[in-house]
């Protein structure tokens, strides 16, 4: 009777430990959902992560050289997304910009034009934060790291054929689009 009694003891503590586990492991209040599980489950190195450092130069006159700046830019700093948009035949300048570019101009004005709210970021971060934690998936999609992105944003997804059927039934004409008989074959 003892031994009966001792197990189910045992057999309650763990149930009550591996349910007060699931809260701050599963679904915490805490916890930021993480919809897209894009991490590799090997233990190999990431050959992306590593970034090659620009060649030393030396300038022509060393007194004329910036004084440093702890956690500031170096001139030998990797700078990947600058120097795509350089090979690309962009201005790698833009990138570092704040506020409204002069070709936008227009369209920001356009579509403000009833206003705006300051706090607009904040807000849709917070709604988008509640959304993904309603949506987070399963106890065993969270458990094996299962990516729900795709099916947790599923309803806001637009159906590109839908589109395309409904623009022609209103005149509208898209030269880019595929012919009418292929549409919903796939």
């Amino acid at each position: 009777m003892a031994v009966r009694l001792g197990i189910k003891a045992i057999a309650a503590i763990c149930a009550v430990l591996s349910l007060s586990a699931c809260g701050g492991v599963f679904g915490g209040k805490d916890k930021v959902p993480d919809l897209m599980n894009t991490r590799s489950a090997s233990r190999a190195p990431d050959e992306f992560a590593i970034l090659p450092t620009k060649p030393l130069e030396l300038p022509e006159d060393l007194a004329a050289l910036p004084d440093p700046t702890p956690g500031g830019s170096n001139i030998t700093d990797p700078t990947p997304e600058a120097d795509a948009v350089a090979a690309l035949g962009g201005n790698p300048a833009a990138l570092s910009r704040t506020g409204i570019s002069a070709g936008n101009g227009g369209l920001v004005s356009y579509s403000t034009r009833f206003g705006t709210g300051a706090d607009i970021r904040d807000v849709l971060a917070a709604e988008d934060l509640e959304y993904r934690r309603k949506n987070d998936g399963r106890l065993l999609e969270r458990l094996f790291n299962v990516t729900v992105y795709y099916r947790a944003y599923a309803p806001m997804s637009l159906d590109q054929y839908a589109e395309l059927e409904r623009w022609r039934n209103a005149g509208a004409r898209n030269v880019g689009a595929p012919p009418e008989e292929t549409i919903g074959e796939n």
